[in-house]
């Protein structure tokens, strides 16, 4: 079963990662080979899915509850953009039932795994049925040089932005595409993932509605952005954020700004006005921070940066999407100067 064609922008991405992902399923097979066979897992046991990021974890993990066994493939607080799998994501891809992928580009290296680890199971894409958008700066490139803009019209070829579960109402749309593959592929569970599905809906729901009212404390004027890279579009557009600018004025974490773009950056944070640079929970805030000194203005980032790309760890304020979101709507409106409403009863820990 094929993921489907990747946007060009990835598409050497996956290449290079061709030869290591053959490697790594030649030491797949020998570790298989090295210990006692796997049995299939028993419809007494549950479901076995493998997700993609840490997102798509949580949202499956809410939705399978008791009845299965989910296993993510990046781990907390790190990127997809920048994965590289391992033997042991080989095997849990080829003992899974089924896989939930973000789509839209983000997992270029997904089909490779799937067809290295012998993946036989449904493949469910999350963002089915969203509106997807461009980058709110992918194709600006007004302080670039005009071959980088050339070079980069090429590589992205309307590149659409794959961070679709930043918006709580986007989450609430992937967790219905989740329940209805896993409900397909294991009818048996179907009544119960269903049920856990309109649980965590309920929790989202409470969400959004939190969210919104945190934002209208603040002045829209107020609500000035600025990240590491483009990673928060459907966010801002959720709650009326204006984003003014990213670091690395790309979809992609692992592009490396200009001094023009740099420059370019800090004038655009003095016009606008804004007051703060938010660094993100997996990306170093080196440059963050000297843009925002530069700029004249405040920098969140340690344990008040933001959480995009990935979940935090185990014990963090993020280590959820519910917790993520709501650490990242507090900071964003306590710096702003809000009121952060308390937490609806659905909500607390």
């Amino acid at each position: 079963m094929t993921l489907g064609t990747q946007p060009s922008r990835f598409s050497r991405a996956r290449r290079a990662r061709t030869l290591t992902i053959t490697a790594l399923a030649v030491a797949a097979a020998f570790a298989v080979t090295g210990c006692s066979a796997s049995v299939a897992p028993s419809p007494d046991e549950g479901m076995r899915v493998v997700a993609t990021t840490t997102q798509l974890a949580d949202f499956t993990s809410a939705v399978v509850g008791e009845d299965g066994f989910v296993t993510g493939l990046v781990v907390a607080n790190a990127s997809a953009h920048q994965f590289d799998p391992s033997a042991k994501n080989l095997l849990d891809v080829g003992e899974a039932e089924a896989l939930v992928a973000n789509g839209v580009g983000l997992e270029p290296w997904l089909q490779d795994l799937m067809d290295a680890g012998a993946f036989s199971g449904d493949v469910i894409v999350a963002t089915d049925g969203i509106v997807l958008e461009e980058g709110t700066h992918e194709h600006e490139g007004e302080h670039a040089d005009e071959h980088a803009a050339e070079e980069v019209a090429a590589e992205e070829n309307d590149a659409k932005d794959p961070h679709v579960w930043t918006s709580p109402r986007n989450a609430a749309v992937m967790v219905n595409n989740i329940v209805r593959g896993l409900s397909d592929a294991r009818p048996d569970l179907a009544e119960k993932f269903y049920q856990n599905a309109v649980d965590y809906l309920e929790k989202l729901t409470l969400l959004d509605n939190w969210a919104t009212e945190a934002f209208a404390s603040v002045a829209p004027e107020n609500r000035l952005l600025i990240t590491n890279h483009d990673a928060l579009g459907y966010f801002v557009d959720a709650y009326g954020i204006t984003y003014v600018g990213s670091i690395m004025p790309s979809l992609d974490d692992n592009s490396e700004p200009s001094a023009q773009e740099i420059d370019a950056l800090i004038e655009e944070i003095k016009q606008a006005g804004a007051i703060a640079v938010f660094s993100e929970s997996t990306l170093s805030d080196k440059l963050a921070t000297t843009i925002a000194r530069e700029a004249g203005v405040a920098v969140y980032s340690g344990e008040e940066a933001l959480y995009a790309d990935s979940l935090g760890a185990e014990g963090t304020a993020g280590a959820t999407y519910i917790g993520a979101t709501i650490h990242n709507v507090t900071v964003l409106v306590t710096a702003w100067g809000g009121t952060v409403p308390p937490l609806p009863e659905g909500l607390t820990p």
